[in-house]
């Protein structure tokens, strides 16, 4: 391991009295005298350690003025001594000690040795000779313990354990951890009740106490399955109780939450796995982490990453020697060996905590959070430890109403009784000369797109288009599709976007599926709309659609019919047509109103597929309040568009606005740049925050069940918080919920739940489906389950954690890996996809 004050045993005490110097320090070298082991040093012999004794290794005391801080300094393993003891004098009766000693010559139950051997030789008394050494402990274990056995025991044991705990941090995890950290002190309730608790499940209340720690660990993770770490003092010789050195060993202790167990079913299952722990202690840790052979790294220690201990507290001072006390003295720099320490104390039937955490990763705040959930946990258990590990509450009444209320605060009185073309009808009457649509040289005003529109609509009626109607429409990116989507929604249908450029068999899928029974497209592309039986080709019937009459229509769209039909990656192997209505989008609408400026919407750059629901953004909230759509073929094309320098902003995904902020094709026009549909670094967006132009950089989320978008941030200039993906945006509820839908605490892992009015009708044609995803919360109402994982951080914003399921975004293409495997199993017995790279870099890779 690289040398770091981590793998010391350091302390810091306080001598009350009159102290002999002198005498301090000859009872120090006597005790390195009685003990081989602080006479040891370490020299590396054709790469492999040996360990050398030496006769005599004098150490001085290092004296500290009243003006220098105490600093851990790396100790020389090949020159030694391993052992260091500095000293600051206070007042004629008072002096400071800072004793270290490195951890491979020493550990906790060593330090209580020698403070009581360096108290008898400084009292004058003499102690018994040393029966054995640690190097004769070391033959020993060689040579007798049968560690086959135990290797064999602990591979078992530990086959298929998750290689890491995902605790939600308060920051990035570091590529390499500095083991700074800090202390936190709780007390503990219910002391008695646990005891008890332990005494009828003939179990340890170090084992109660752990079980509740799996509990709290399992729900802020989302994981059932943990491995924790926890010491044992591994002398089982009375020979070896004397000794100074390095006996301790740590065990690793897995628990199964698996099919949500009681608490006392959990307690049963942690006590057997504690007891065959500790009859196959005498594997040392470094032994099995080379049988295990995980994947090391500098970001985080091997098998576990948090430890659970409990021991018996002291009190604070006690006597040392002639009149002088040694009492603790925190002034010492905490050093974190591993993400969480928690240990508890047991002092006079109370309980105590001391939770030692890494700085690099979380703040204060967290951890006294999770102290806080900890000790509620535990009162839960103690009043009911037959209730579902799910069920215990860790929620305070304040807490809850944080997550269910306040941060849900998000309601909006919008008129419900709108549609989509009647919000642009409504605008094209009021600003009819302004430009709609720019599509390379050609433009649109609102009243010619209106009166367009309008014809097409009447036409489409003609031809039995009505509420509810499916319409396939499958054109090429042209103003012509503006008209044509418009149109479809005014003649009271509901448009299912087809993309020419798809993979024919998806193009197929999506009409067969859909049942649409008429589609709008063109001459050339008619051949790809296979099974619809009625089409209308634009570029055939122009003089036909032409003599319909422009005036608005009689015909009202009831708010609560089909506007769109959205096709999404599906598991099972096909695409699944997400049903969204009006009423759905209008609030979506009305929301942007709030949320951009007039100038952000008086160029908005319309690049997506119709296929993608960033669309339904891009095209109808500009047309709705007045700005112009500027169709492109794709956001890279942005830098040849003729109309580029009328661009104010810009929806796309991140990987695109990589390539475009790599290649300078960003125009000095654009003001706001929203991303969405993958997630975002800050890398990027501090790179876009660089043109002096850009102004604002939203990051929004959300799936198309939820239409579009679900929580929104602007995203800061030069800040270097946690990435979040914001707060819901209006009439819309968050939820994070665990897998037995109860509400998870804030920081703690949970599944993404979506309410509000946003939530789409369903799946089209798929009603079982529909149920399993869009559920009846008994206490939330009727929410989607994303499969996504988030946490509430403090500020109330949401941070994005990653995926339940094995979907995936590339490229802002939402995928289920599931539905590639699907295709490949036509054809092999066995297959594999997953995703390489990052970024706009990512790319998926199949395995047969």
């Amino acid at each position: 391991e690289p040398e770091s004050v981590a793998y010391h045993v350091i302390q810091a005490l306080r001598v009350g009295g009159p102290l002999d110097a002198s005498a301090f320090e000859r009872a120090l070298n006597g005790v390195v005298a009685r003990h081989e082991s602080l006479r040891t040093t370490f020299s590396e012999v054709g790469g492999v350690a040996e360990q050398v004794v030496h006769e005599k290794m004098p150490v001085a005391i290092e004296w500290l003025d009243a003006s220098t801080r105490y600093r851990e300094r790396p100790f020389d393993l090949q020159r030694g001594p391993l052992v260091r003891c500095a000293m600051r004098r206070v007042n004629d009766a008072e002096h400071e000690v800072f004793l270290s000693m490195h951890h491979i010559v020493s550990d906790e139950w060593s330090v209580g040795v020698f403070w009581r051997e360096l108290s008898a030789l400084y009292n004058g008394e003499s102690l018994p000779p040393l029966a054995v050494q640690y190097v004769d402990y070391a033959l020993w274990q060689r040579e007798h313990v049968k560690l086959d056995a135990q290797e064999a025991y602990w591979k078992q044991k530990l086959s298929g354990a998750p290689a890491a705990l995902e605790l939600p941090t308060d920051r990035p995890r570091p590529a390499t951890m500095s083991h700074r950290g800090a202390l936190y002190a709780c007390e503990l309730p219910m002391a008695e009740a646990l005891q008890e608790l332990s005494r009828s499940e003939g179990a340890t209340l170090f084992m109660t106490l752990l079980a509740a720690f799996d509990v709290l660990l399992a729900r802020y993770s989302g994981q059932d399955d943990i491995v924790i770490g926890t010491p044992v003092s591994n002398r089982q010789s009375e020979a070896t109780e004397p000794l100074i050195g390095f006996f301790v060993n740590t065990l690793c202790l897995r628990a199964d939450m698996s099919s949500n167990p009681s608490f006392r079913e959990l307690l049963r299952r942690v006590k057997e796995t504690a007891l065959e722990g500790y009859a196959h202690q005498d594997l040392p840790f470094e032994k099995l982490v080379e049988v295990l052979k995980p994947e090391r790294s500098t970001a985080r220690s091997p098998v576990f990453q948090v430890m659970f201990t409990l021991q018996s507290a002291t009190d604070g001072g006690r006597e040392f020697a002639r009149g002088l006390t040694l009492a603790g003295h925190a002034s010492l720099e905490v050093q974190a060996k591993f993400d969480l320490v928690f240990t508890v104390g047991e002092n006079q039937g109370r309980l105590h905590g001391i939770i030692e955490y890494a700085t690099d990763l979380f703040d204060r705040e967290t951890i006294a959070r999770m102290s806080a959930h900890y000790e509620k946990l535990l009162s839960a258990i103690a009043k009911n430890p037959d209730e579902k590990i799910s069920k215990l509450e860790m929620l305070g009444v304040a807490e809850r109403q944080k997550l269910v209320v306040e941060w849900n605060a998000t309601k909006r009185d919008y008129p419900r009784d709108q549609s989509i073309h009647a919000l642009f009808s409504a605008q094209a009457k009021k600003t009819p000369d302004a430009v709609a649509v720019i599509f390379g040289e050609q433009t649109l005003s609102y009243r010619a797109l209106d009166e367009r529109s309008n014809q097409l609509a009447r036409h489409l009626q003609k031809r039995g288009v009505g509420p509810e109607t499916l319409v396939a429409i499958c054109v090429e990116r042209s103003a012509e599709m503006v008209v044509s989507l418009l149109a479809i929604l005014k003649a009271g249908g509901a448009y299912v976007p087809v993309d020419p450029k798809y993979p024919q068999a998806r193009i197929a899928h999506i009409i067969a599926d859909s049942r649409a029974t008429i589609a709008v497209t063109t001459q050339a592309l008619a051949p790809l709309c296979v099974g619809i039986g009625a089409l209308l080709t634009l570029d055939t019937l122009g003089g036909e659609i032409a003599k319909e009459a422009t005036s608005a229509l009689a015909t009202r769209v009831d708010p609560k019919q089909l506007a769109y039909i959205i096709y999404t990656s599906g598991s099972t192997g096909g695409p699944k047509g997400v049903a969204i209505e009006h009423r759905n989008a209008v609030t979506l609408i009305h929301w942007a109103r709030e949320e951009f400026s007039d100038e952000e919407l008086s160029g908005v750059l319309a690049a997506t597929s119709i296929c993608f629901d960033l669309s339904v953004f891009e095209l109808f909230v500009p047309l709705a309040w007045g700005g112009t759509v500027i169709v492109a073929e794709n956001a890279l094309s942005l830098g040849q568009l003729p109309a580029r320098d009328r661009v104010k902003l810009v929806n796309t995904v991140p990987s695109a606005m990589t390539q475009l902020e790599a290649t300078g094709a960003i125009p000095e026009s654009v003001c706001a740049i929203n991303l969405a549909g993958e997630a975002l670094s800050d890398q990027l967006v501090q790179k876009l925050y660089g043109h002096e132009h850009i102004r604002r950089v939203r990051d929004l989320y959300g799936p198309s069940e939820d239409t579009t978008y679900s929580t929104a941030a602007v995203r800061k200039k030069g800040s270097d918080s946690l990435v979040t993906i914001g707060r819901p945006i209006a009439n819309t509820a968050v939820y994070l919920l665990s897998p037995e839908l109860e509400l998870v605490p804030q920081g703690a892992s949970g599944e993404i739940y979506i309410g509000g009015q946003g939530l789409a009708r369903g799946y089209l044609h798929r009603a079982e489906l529909t149920a399993e995803k869009f559920i009846e919360h008994p206490v939330y109402g009727r929410l989607y389950r994303t499969g996504d994982l988030g946490r509430w951080l403090a500020s109330g914003e949401l941070q994005y954690l990653g995926r339940r399921d094995n979907q995936v975004k590339v490229r802002g293409f939402r995928i289920e890996l599931g539905e590639i495997e699907a295709a490949l199993h036509k054809r092999v017995k066995e297959a594999a996809v997953i995703v390489h790279g990052e970024g706009s870099d990512k790319q998926l890779v199949g395995y047969y």
